[in-house]
């Protein structure tokens, strides 16, 4: 039984960051029920475990009010339509607020519930760039690199959605109101980003972003970048504070005396070429036996066909096989009440009249089959 255990979460069935944080609230031990629209078709989706599928007609009166009679007795709903599309399904958070008072009601978008770009397209590139994350990340000179989706879809969108709603939910439980949970994936990124406005006030050499590629954080220390082995595999360093600085360069050999002042950021880019030569004498595996395990804040650059094996990974347990299916397990971990997958991704649908039954709807069903609604 996880730290959520006992309450309920209704969840509109969207893409990406919306089913992550779901799957986040699962996890933790939370019921979430997943309505589907009726006919969707299903897939194996891992963002997707851990909840039953209610399949409903949200174009039919019915279906809708059934959807309202699961809110009624839900604690949250999440969904992550553009602004409106709730409203327009006779869903929105002033009738599911009217049905159920306590409701915290989580809304999942890019640009968030108002402003000029409210009601525009988009996925996590545009909302990165346009809060300063997206134009810092690549290398110094080149075009800038999408961190894949990692920054705002489920970084600034989904974690910033599942505490939100965990936040109202706790709130809730004092005041016994609802309210409502405008998650944006700008404000989220833009909320990461919170560091790096610290640095750049701060005006301390190499740790501001300064143009891309040129910033510490961002790759342009010799001491905190990529770099290839004479395999053609990568390995990562960070050694960042002055002792795993001076161990790096100990066991890395890294003796030249231009090394000396670490912070010297003109000297940046000739030191990297240096260091760069360095790692290219050994293999991946020779430089992990050499320094991994050490302060000197090495790993290597694993593959996800490397990583369910590293040692480290399987020790904690990280990734588990669940119906046949390799997967990241849980996080974060509890000491008395742990988090568990509570299945696999379900069909659209699968569960649609035990979820009634259960959640006190089972006198509906017959009219609902009966009606289509269903």
């Amino acid at each position: 039984m996880g730290p959520l255990a006992g309450i309920r979460i209704v969840e509109f069935a969207g893409i990406g960051p919306g089913p992550f944080a779901a799957m986040l609230l699962s996890d933790m031990g939370a019921e979430v029920v997943r309505i589907d629209r009726k006919g969707a078709r299903g897939g194996r989706d891992l963002l997707n475990r851990g909840r039953r599928s209610v399949a409903l007609d949200l174009k039919s009166a019915e279906g809708v009010e059934t959807a309202l009679a699961l809110i009624e007795r839900a604690d949250g709903l999440v969904e992550g339509f553009r602004p409106g599309v709730m409203e327009r399904l006779g869903l929105g958070p002033d009738v599911a607020l009217a049905r159920n008072p306590r409701l915290v009601y989580g809304r999942m978008t890019g640009w968030g519930q108002d402003g000029p770009l409210a009601h525009a397209a988009g996925h996590d590139i545009n909302y990165i760039a346009l809060t300063g994350a997206l134009e810092a990340i690549g290398e110094r000179g080149r075009k800038p690199v999408p961190p894949l989706n990692l920054v705002g879809d489920f970084g600034g969108g989904a974690l910033y959605l599942a505490f939100g709603l965990v936040c109202g939910l706790i709130e809730a439980r004092g005041s016994g109101k609802g309210q409502v949970v405008d998650a944006a994936m700008v404000d989220g990124a833009a909320s990461l980003m919170t560091m790096f406005w610290s640095l750049r006030s701060a005006a301390l050499p190499g740790f501001s972003l300064g143009a891309r590629g040129e910033g510490m954080l961002a790759g342009g220390a010799p001491f905190y970048d990529t770099y290839e082995t004479a395999d053609g595999k990568w390995v990562a360093i960070g050694a960042i504070e002055p002792q795993f600085y001076a161990l790096l360069r100990e066991k890395a050999g890294l003796d030249d005396p231009a090394f000396d002042a670490q912070f010297d950021t003109a000297a940046w880019p000739a030191l990297k070429a240096k260091v760069a030569e360095v790692f290219r004498t050994r293999t991946r595996a020779e430089w992990c036996a050499l320094l991994e395990g050490t302060d000197a804040c090495f790993a290597p650059v694993l593959t996800m066909d490397e990583v369910p094996d590293h040692p480290h990974n399987k020790a904690r347990g990280i990734y588990v096989e669940r119906d046949g299916v390799v997967q990241p397990a849980p996080a974060p971990r509890f000491s008395r009440t742990p988090g568990a997958i509570a299945g696999p991704p379900a069909e659209p649908g699968a569960h649609t009249e035990a979820v009634l039954a259960d959640w006190g709807l089972g006198e509906r069903i017959a009219a609902l089959r009966a009606s289509g609604a269903i």
